[in-house]
């Protein structure tokens, strides 16, 4: 057993060019923030050596938008790392706005090796960084 996914809170800066002819941001911008959220959700936990063997690409993403964002907005993503089955990565990203839920999003990820670009298993020393152990629960 893992224990509790940590959450990890990425920023998201709402640009102009996030903006469609609407007025609010356009459905490709959750996309490009998603994968954003993911890479640095990866690279803020993950090892120094292992950020540097791995890379990560994008197999699918499942987004339910809930509300629009806007140019002005204070935007943030949580991500969870649900579950790893072999090379394969399953997470959970919500964005949101203050309490308001802009959009959830599910998606599953392939890892790398940064030199053959094959799929490769991520070892459970470093898959152990983004949970919190059993013990340090409440």
């Amino acid at each position: 057993m893992q224990g509790t996914a940590l959450p990890y809170e990425y920023q998201i800066d709402v640009a102009d060019d996030d903006i469609d002819f609407m007025g609010h941001v356009n459905n490709a911008s959750y996309l490009k923030w998603v994968q954003d959220a993911v890479i640095s959700h990866w690279r803020g936990l993950a090892p120094p050596e292992a950020v540097a063997q791995h890379l990560w690409v994008a197999l699918k993403h499942e987004i339910t938008y809930r509300r629009p964002a806007f140019l002005e907005d204070d935007v943030v993503a949580t991500v969870l790392l649900e579950k790893v089955h072999g090379a394969r990565v399953f997470y959970e990203t919500i964005i949101k706005r203050g309490t308001d839920v802009l959009a959830e999003v599910k998606s599953s990820w392939c890892c790398l090796d940064a030199e053959t670009l094959r799929p490769a298993r991520i070892a459970q020393n470093v898959i152990d960084h983004f949970f919190a152990k059993i013990d340090d629960q409440p």
